[in-house]
This record gives structure tokens, sequence and C-alpha cells, in this order.
């Protein structure tokens, strides 16, 4: 990692402080520098016996900026550079998350949310996930939250937005209808 220094000399630090504060970059870099060999940009301001330190990195398109004040120069310093590492922990977190998270229900084949196992089948599943063999796990979904009443034809139009099934109240019965999509391109519509 490339340590940029500005408004202060290294010279100001002990050898041994600046090998701690080297230590702690190079944990830093190891954490950062999975992409490419990363700039860390340091700052130091002086109002008279207060020190203010202010260390920026960029990181996956993100500007993490650690800052911290102190009487002592090397507290500061090692201040701003824990929020930092704070700061890329919790950015690394969202970005592999963010790629490793599964598709969701409403991302699912016309095929996989049109069928529902057969009773035998569901039987079996809640007897394995009684032993503690298979987990099963169930998503309630809420269909009371005031949505209005919608025709077939606002349907299809909602169906263009590459949904593969929508579940709607239809306005002209009152009641639940299910409109899916099929795989050559026509529409299913289940009534209740």
């Amino acid at each position: 990692m490339k340590v940029t220094y500005t408004g202060m000399k290294q010279e100001q630090l002990s050898p041994k402080l600046q090998g701690k504060l080297g230590a702690k970059f190079q944990k830093l870099s190891k954490f950062l520098e999975k992409r490419g060999e990363k700039e860390a940009h340091v700052v130091v301001t002086s109002v008279r016996h207060l020190y203010k330190a202010e260390i920026a990195i960029k990181f996956y398109d993100h500007q993490l900026t650690g800052l911290c004040s102190d009487a002592d120069l090397f507290t500061a310093l090692m201040g701003a550079l824990e929020k930092l590492e704070a700061q890329a922990v919790k950015n690394r977190g969202k970005w592999r998350e963010k790629h490793r998270r599964k598709e969701g229900p409403a991302k699912e084949t016309v095929g996989e949310s049109a069928s529902l196992p057969a009773p035998a089948e569901r039987r079996a599943a809640r007897q394995e996930s009684a032993n503690g063999a298979v987990p099963v796990n169930v998503v309630r979904v809420n269909h009371r939250d005031r949505r209005k009443p919608m025709t077939l034809d606002e349907a299809l139009l909602e169906m263009e937005q590459g949904q593969d099934y929508l579940v709607y109240r239809d306005s002209e019965r009152e009641k639940i209808s299910v409109l899916v999509r099929r795989r050559d391109g026509g529409f299913d519509l289940i009534e209740d």
C-alpha cells in the first residue's frame, strides 16, 4: 500500500511508533488489496495543541475516510486508521452480501412457482423437518396491505415488467386471481 503524508513529516514519530503505524497499514492493505494496489492519503493538521488526522482510501468505487483528532499525533493517526478499517469491513460485507445473495422468490421460474409438491411429499418434508434432517423455510406474504383491486388488463400491464407470476385481487369478482406467464409467452389465469 502506498501511503502519502501531507501536513507532517514521518520523522515526527519515533521509529517504534512508525513501526506500529506501518503494521496497522499492512494489516489494512491485506484486507483491501484484493483488486490491485491501493493508495492511502494521510492529511494531518495541527491547531494549537490538537492534531486532526484524516486518512482516505478509494475502495470498490467508494471513498473511505477515517477522521480522528487528539492531543497526541500517534493516537489521532491510530484512531483514524481504526475508523477506516471499520468502514472497510462494513463496505466489504455489504459488497459480499450483495454479490452472494440468492435469488428471491420473485425471480423463480414458472415451473418452480406454479407447481406445488404433492400432499405425500409435503408430509414427508414435514416429518424430515421434525426429525431435524431438513429444515423447512416458510415465507409469509402479506396480502392485506391495502392494495387496490385491478382488472385483468391492468394485471397484464403489470406483468410486462418481467414478472413470472402475479397474484392480485380481481376488481370484478372481488376474489384472488393468479396470472402466470407460460414458457411459450402466453398467460394462464387461475381464478379462485
